[in-house]
């Protein structure tokens, strides 16, 4: 199997050359070049096109995550894993959105570095497990976000009404718990798929449990 090119990205020799070291000791990947800024880089990326770039985040100049951003720009299918020495999220998501295939802190060790650059080489994302958890919290309150704003123009009590409509009861049902005529619910109904823009109960209720209304109920 021929050997995966990996090119190197770090301000600093000393990195570089340790780097090197550790995968000039490894029969899958070779080091086919190096630079020490994001604009020599692009440069030479673009002539050498290795299967993977290990950058640095923080470079003289342009940034780690832009240079990430114009590789994976020219190069939709190219492997860059970005090198870090803090767990910042800030940048751990500015470089997943540039379209970085991994992230990993300078502390790491060379083993799990190694897992890494087969991870990324097959096609997998790698996240050093200090940042991993982060992540998930992040997607997490995102989702909540996109199920919150799901019920944003509905009021307090529409989205009880919407509760009960997805609950199978009818308007008399309905009109009964919420002690309200069956014609003020035959309005929030209507008004509901309206806000929501569906055309009946069924669609409704479907939206209504595909965006996890009860958690957005108040008692």
């Amino acid at each position: 199997m021929p050997k995966k090119t990996i090119f190197l990205v770090d301000d600093h020799e000393v990195v570089r050359l340790g780097l090197r070291t550790l995968l000039s000791h490894q029969d899958a990947f070779e080091v086919i070049g190096e630079a020490g800024t994001a604009k020599e880089a692009i440069e030479k990326i673009n002539l050498l096109v290795p299967d993977i770039v290990l950058m640095d985040i923080r470079l003289p100049g342009m940034s780690g995550i832009d240079a990430c951003e114009q590789i994976i720009a020219s190069h939709p299918d190219m492997r860059i894993i970005m090198l870090t020495s803090y767990a910042e999220d800030e940048m751990l998501f500015s470089a997943i959105r540039a379209g970085a295939s991994g992230y990993v802190l300078k502390q790491i060790g060379g083993d799990d570095l190694i897992r890494s650059l087969k991870a990324v080489s097959r096609g997998e994302g790698s996240l050093d497990p200090a940042v991993t958890q982060r992540v998930f919290q992040e997607v997490r309150r995102a989702v909540k976000e996109e199920e919150s704003a799901a019920f944003v123009n509905l009021s307090q009590q529409e989205r009880h009404v919407l509760q009960l409509v997805s609950e199978g009861k009818t308007n008399r049902e309905i009109a009964k718990t919420l002690y309200l005529g069956e014609g003020t619910v035959r309005n929030y109904v209507s008004s509901i798929l309206s806000k929501l823009g569906v055309s009946n109960r069924a669609e409704a209720a479907a939206y209504a449990v595909e965006h996890s209304l009860k958690e957005y109920l108040d008692n």
